[in-house]
């Protein structure tokens, strides 16, 4: 055995040495290949106008199976459904550009800058909208190049084939049919986004859209506004607001809104003169989700649970409220300041009014939730004359005020000084609505108390700081509250019911703001007057110019004495007859004289509003912006550290974090 061991030391010894560069002959140098165009073999990048690509591709990928086994890949699969169908295939034919580069004759090109940066303006808002970063590999300045570099588009296979099905249906389909089509299947939140930025491109001289804020998870409170001068307020033209989906569980308002946008956009390109008349004449503003955060919760509560339709109603009570608050687990609509009570303790005073109540300085030591202050800051950066926001749960028009008079706050009958306009402006809905004015249609808990499908708040449901009241109180803007049906998550084929049965109301609604009175107030120079009174006789609520000095005033059909006041001026009255079934607002405008200041019985009222806190103190103590921090510092750092829904797809099992997705990292 020992024999046997040394003589195969002997022959290991013996053996010739290792290949060696420094000794000529002992072996042949390694010779590295030249990559080679390779055939596409990427299966979600087999529809791209070329069939050769190269490995390593751009980000350095060596072979095919690293390509397909990194997050890149995986996020290219999949973002069809990720973003709602939203920019596909562009996103994905653009990411194969880059992970399967063009090769030809043995050579790698790259794609074009231009494409991606006309992509990524296009797209970019639907990965604001489940809050991801744009993909690095995506990056325009750093993957592409320019067209003196010998680039090529990544799309042209996509543009020949959309310009082969244009030819094919030229007669069939108007150019413009496919952004301003109403899908009636509900959104998410990136669609819906995607949607109203469509419908901003397609209408780019009538629409614009743009953020109030963004709700307690991040996401964006986009408000999509029409107007023949869009961005601007005109002199004596009214501003309209459409507020929906304030209870993330309440989801047709949501889409009504959504299909509103659209309807708007293609009736005006299309020539319909009330559409045209309407978004020339006024400003109108629609807010389709208010609460985004509670819809997300409401979607997905609705997706577990697995109840059956039958008479056992416990399940379905428990998924009927899922959703119904936003992200803090704070009631939107009893969020606003308290200023209902206010008015009621004040309704002794000798001169009492229930016009621009400032907010309490105690109500910002409360929680106040990011959606909220967005809408209250909105609320008062522009002068909105007439005002909806829509719910769920019943099937009526719900007016003024919300809080009842009683002591005890239980049901009553409270109406507000402008009682009969909210009932006029209830009316207008319900009686331009398919059904809701009809007895037989009735539903829900108001049914005990409605007639012909309007009910004053307080009568039906007490509560306190709602949205409706807040707007009242605090502003020039008189707002309704619509309960469109007692299913608050209706069935996906009852959407293009819902759009029949309110889209005349919708319009007629938003005509009814050209009711009432309008006007400008100026002094003798002619210079407008901001911040003047406009009071009529026998209703203790004025309402107050703008900056230009307009002013509008709701008002029914009648006769009106009308006072127009400014502090430093003397005051002027009108008398005015509205005569029935007027299509336009009577236009009465006021010059002022200026006069000697004396402390009259109105600017004590004044002072003892005053007393209180000024209108124009909002916020006074920054107490919204330190509760956010405290909140934010009170979060662990695990909390902090959350990641968003779609995380948990794209962590592979031993690889890398792809902390590129997160927006916020």
């Amino acid at each position: 055995m020992l024999l046997i061991l040394l003589q195969l030391l002997v022959l290991v010894s013996c053996a010739p040495p290792r290949c060696d560069p420094g000794f000529r002959g002992l072996c042949k140098p390694t010779v590295e290949e030249k990559p080679k165009c390779t055939d596409v073999l990427l299966s979600y990048c087999d529809d791209m106008a070329y069939t050769q690509t190269m490995f390593p591709n751009i980000l350095g990928h060596k072979t095919r199976g690293d390509a397909e086994d990194g997050a890149e890949y995986l996020l290219m699969s999949v973002v069809e459904s990720l973003l709602g169908g939203e920019c596909n295939p562009e996103i994905r034919m653009l990411g194969c550009s880059v992970l399967a580069p063009r090769c030809e004759k043995e050579k790698m090109l790259k794609p074009c800058r231009t494409t991606c940066e006309t992509v990524r303006k296009r797209c970019s808002h639907a990965f604001e909208g489940i809050e991801m970063a744009w993909p690095y590999f995506l990056d325009c300045d750093r993957f592409f190049v320019s067209q003196q570099e010998g680039c090529y588009d990544p799309l042209e296979g996509l543009r020949a084939q959309q310009d082969g099905e244009a030819f094919d249906s030229m007669e069939i389909l108007p150019p413009e049919e496919p952004a301003t089509t109403m899908q009636f299947t509900y959104h998410t939140n990136a669609q819906m986004i995607g949607i109203l930025k469509k419908t901003e491109e397609q209408c780019s001289d009538i629409a614009r859209t743009y953020s109030i804020g963004r709700s307690m998870e991040g996401r964006e409170l986009l408000v999509i506004e029409f107007s023949n001068n869009p961005g601007r307020h005109e002199l004596l033209e009214p501003e309209i607001k459409y507020i929906g989906n304030m209870h993330g569980n309440e989801v047709l308002g949501r889409q009504l809104l959504i299909f509103l946008a659209q309807y708007m956009c293609s009736e005006y390109q299309l020539g319909n003169e009330r559409i045209q008349t309407l978004v020339n004449t006024s400003r109108i503003h629609i807010l389709p989700s208010m609460n985004p955060d509670g819809y997300e919760l409401a979607v997905s509560g609705l997706q577990d649970n697995n109840y059956n339709d039958d008479e056992e109603q416990g399940p379905r009570y428990d998924s009927w409220n899922i959703g119904r608050s936003n992200a803090q687990n704070i009631d939107l609509n009893r969020n606003f300041p308290d200023l209902t009570s206010v008015a009621y303790s004040r309704r002794r005073q000798k001169r009492y009014r229930t016009d621009h109540i400032p907010i309490p300085d105690y109500y910002w030591f409360g929680k106040v939730a990011p959606e909220t202050y967005a809408v209250m800051k909105w609320i008062r950066s522009i002068p909105f004359v007439l005002s909806a926001n829509f719910h769920g749960g019943d099937l009526v028009v719900s007016y003024p005020y919300d809080l009842s008079k009683h002591p005890l706050e239980r049901n009553m009958f409270s109406p507000t000084p402008d009682d009969k306009v909210f009932k006029l402006l209830a009316r207008t809905y319900a009686n331009a609505h398919e059904t809701m004015s009809n007895e037989n249609a009735r539903c829900g808990s108001s049914r005990a108390n409605s007639q012909k499908g309007t009910v004053n708040g307080a009568q039906w449901s007490s509560i306190t700081g709602g949205m409706q009241d807040f707007n009242y109180l605090h502003s020039n803007c008189f707002e309704v509250t619509v309960e469109l049906g007692c299913d608050k998550f209706p069935a996906e084929e009852e959407l293009f019911t819902g759009w029949e049965e309110n889209h005349e109301a919708l319009i007629t609604f938003m005509e009814a703001a050209h009711g009432g009175i309008k006007g400008i107030v100026r002094d003798e120079e002619g210079n407008a007057v901001t911040g003047a009174r406009i009071s009529v006789r026998g209703i203790r609520h004025d309402i107050t110019t703008a900056e230009n000095g307009d002013y509008w005033r709701l008002l029914t059909p009648g006769i009106h004495v009308v006072t127009a006041s400014a502090t430093g001026y003397s005051r002027s009255m009108k008398k005015v007859h509205l005569p029935r079934h007027m299509q336009t607002a009577g236009r009465v405008d006021f010059v002022l004289q200026k006069a000697a200041l004396e402390l009259d019985t109105q600017e004590e009222d004044d002072a003892a509003i005053l007393a209180m806190g000024t209108y124009d103190r909002f916020d006074p103590y920054n107490q919204y912006e330190r509760y956010t921090q405290t909140a934010d510092l009170s979060q662990s750092r695990e909390e902090r550290a959350e990641k968003p829904w779609w995380w948990s797809y794209f962590v592979l099992p031993g690889g890398p974090a792809p902390t590129w997705l997160l927006k916020h990292y």
